[in-house]
């Protein structure tokens, strides 16, 4: 990574290069998509996504309240309404049902999260087909995540969608040396959108066509970003090795349930999450044992105050409500060692909160 981004600073040319180009290829090849494009993160990456789908003023879009923030508030960015729906209490993704439920004439496209690695039912992509709306992966937390289809086919995630945005923040399965994220589409039209989108909304010859913003990944970061999607794969491997290890060693354990898969699904494992009706004294464990945990979401989205004014802003959705406050993410990162590892193992099997 170093040789790469000193090699970009010599040769003066750190943006609108040859790197970015190269990454954005690389990447879609990786996940089989049609086209890639790098940006400056993942949330001006779902900005960009709605823009594309030409989403706006008077248009629904469904989503999760359980997810990061950003998913919900790119659409209010674009002047389109957010309806919020419940998840899986096992999968933690999209609910089919609640989305079939959600859907009304004005609904225009669908928001679906691949969260903390774990890819959504394949049935949202039949769904949205079937209704003609767009569906916008947010693969934010899925690098290297994949789901089998029922007609045998497997999709990975950045291909189980209309377009796909990533992040590479430091702490997703792979970064870029800072803040980024990337588009890619499987649908041609889209395709020739990604670029200009990201670059003023200008066309080839600079002329602006549509309502775009300065959204380029750097060149060094880009260079980062190749040197790091070579090693993905194999780090998604230990994170999966990891995590059935933390499995194995909870099914003995009656205080601690270990996160579930759904069958055909490749968990991308961005986070292990453990379900407890005692979070509070897991984590008090954890942390005598200094062992970090956290807690992701433990307010759904609908209820902060940037959706004081929403309709849904006093409504339960009683899975997202429970997963707030009984799902604790223990490590996972590619980098643990044997013997942190070991030490996890050790915490997990020893938690008694009577």
């Amino acid at each position: 990574m170093r040789n790469a981004a000193l090699a970009v600073l010599d040769s003066k040319q750190w943006v609108k290069g040859s790197r970015g180009k190269a990454f954005g290829l690389a990447f879609a090849d990786h996940c089989g998509a049609l086209s890639a494009t790098p940006c400056q993160n993942g949330s001006s990456a779902l900005w960009a996504a709605l823009r594309i789908a030409n989403i706006g003023p008077g248009d629904e879009v469904i989503v999760p309240s359980y997810t990061f923030i950003s998913t919900a508030t790119c659409i209010l960015l674009v002047g389109a309404t957010p309806v919020f729906v419940d998840v899986e209490p096992d999968y933690f993704c999209l609910d089919v049902n609640a989305v079939q439920n959600a859907i009304t004439p004005a609904t225009k496209g669908v928001i679906g999260v691949h969260l903390y690695g774990h890819p959504y039912d394949p049935k949202i992509v039949e769904i949205c087909e079937i209704n003609g709306l767009v569906l916008i992966e947010d693969a934010a937390q899925a690098h290297g995540a994949s789901q089998s289809f029922e007609d045998g086919s497997k999709k990975a995630a950045g291909s189980m969608g209309d377009i796909a945005c990533f992040s590479f923040y430091p702490s997703k399965n792979m970064a870029v040396g800072g803040e980024g994220g990337m588009l890619t589409t499987i649908n041609d039209a889209y395709g020739a959108k990604l670029n200009g989108i990201i670059n003023h909304g200008r066309s080839p010859e600079l002329h602006a066509m549509e309502l775009g913003s300065n959204m380029r990944m750097s060149e060094v970061a880009a260079a980062i970003g190749l040197e790091q999607l070579k090693h993905l794969d194999r780090w998604v491997e230990r994170r999966r090795h990891t995590a059935s290890r933390y499995t194995t060693a909870l099914q003995n354990q009656p205080y601690l349930k270990a996160p579930a898969t759904r069958p055909g699904a490749e968990h991308a494992w961005h986070q292990y999450c453990v379900r407890t009706e005692h979070a509070a004294a897991f984590k008090t464990h954890l942390d005598a044992l200094q062992i970090d945990a956290r807690q992701y979401y433990s307010l759904p989205i609908h209820q902060q105050g940037v959706f004081a004014n929403h309709p849904q802003h006093h409504q339960t959705l009683p899975v997202t409500a429970e997963l707030g406050s009984c799902l604790v993410a223990i490590p996972i990162m590619h980098e643990l060692t044997e013997a942190e590892i070991t030490r996890v193992l050790a915490a997990l099997v020893s938690f008694n909160p009577e």
